[in-house]
């Protein structure tokens, strides 16, 4: 059984999800398990129930390797449990196949690529923040939840709960402990 992965780091990707299902679809993917998570996240609950959901002669299949892992470390990870349950996996985009020494063999090697790419990635992000933030032009995140401890403090007030008052602001429940006696 073909059983498929999807997954995009925020909920404004809705078109890369649903494209990512009906490539999923197409290859003949009998399940598919999507979320919309970060990949930094260490909790991905649904990439987690595909794990659990493949038996024997099971292929996880995702669109790219990055929907699979995030480094080389978290890939091994994920390889090895797989491999433990007698599962392939594939990987569309680069037409890549476990099921044969030389599908992980060049699983292997992507995989260093992928990380290496990640890796040089992040450095240009690090020194283009640094080159902003000497130019005065990277002022860092809006601080939302402290520009809002007024209405924060007022709900409180008026007896609202935390969880409520998190969801009336689109903030998170923290940010309402937070600022709520400030």
């Amino acid at each position: 059984m073909k059983i498929g992965y999807a997954r995009t780091s925020t909920d404004h990707q809705k078109y890369s999800l649903e494209n990512q299902t009906e490539k999923l679809l197409e290859s003949g993917c009998e399940k598919v398990f999507s979320e919309e998570v970060s990949s930094v996240s260490s909790n991905r609950p649904e990439f987690e129930s595909a794990l659990e959901f493949c038996r024997e002669g099971d292929t996880l299949v995702v669109t790219t390797l990055s929907r699979f892992a995030r480094s080389i470390s978290d890939m091994w990870k994920h390889i090895e449990v797989l491999k433990e349950k007698g599962v392939s996996i594939s990987i569309l985009d680069i037409n890549l196949d476990t099921s044969t020494p030389t599908g992980t063999l060049m699983l292997n090697l992507l995989g260093s690529i992928y990380q290496f790419e990640r890796e040089i990635l992040l450095e240009r992000q690090k020194v283009g923040i640094a080159k902003a933030k000497r130019d005065g032009k990277f002022k860092g995140r809006v601080p939302t939840a402290k520009n809002k401890s007024a209405e924060i403090i007022e709900l409180t007030n008026q007896g609202m709960k935390p969880s409520e008052i998190a969801k009336k602001l689109g903030i998170g429940v923290a940010s309402v402990y937070r600022h709520r006696s400030v």
